[in-house]
């Protein structure tokens, strides 16, 4: 139970320091508006996704205390 909080701790702390360090994640999404034979015609969005700041300072400290938990507990 412990190894799983350290791992778990571990990778929370790395979700919300990428998301405090690096903002949105984008991608570029190509959809088919009309295919008619060899003709085809197609739009490109850009989309993203942002993490609040306050939500990724909340995943690093659930995250330290889970590592802190994980490594310093008894077994």
């Amino acid at each position: 139970m412990r190894k799983a909080a350290l791992i778990i701790g571990i990778l929370l702390i790395l979700a919300g320091g990428f998301s405090l360090v690096g903002g949105a994640v984008s991608w570029t999404q190509e959809e088919t508006i009309v295919d008619v034979g060899p003709l085809e015609a197609t739009a490109e969005t850009r989309e993203s996704a942002a993490l609040p700041p306050i939500a990724a300072g909340a995943l690093l400290l659930v995250g330290v205390g889970a590592t802190v938990w994980g490594a310093v507990g008894k077994s």
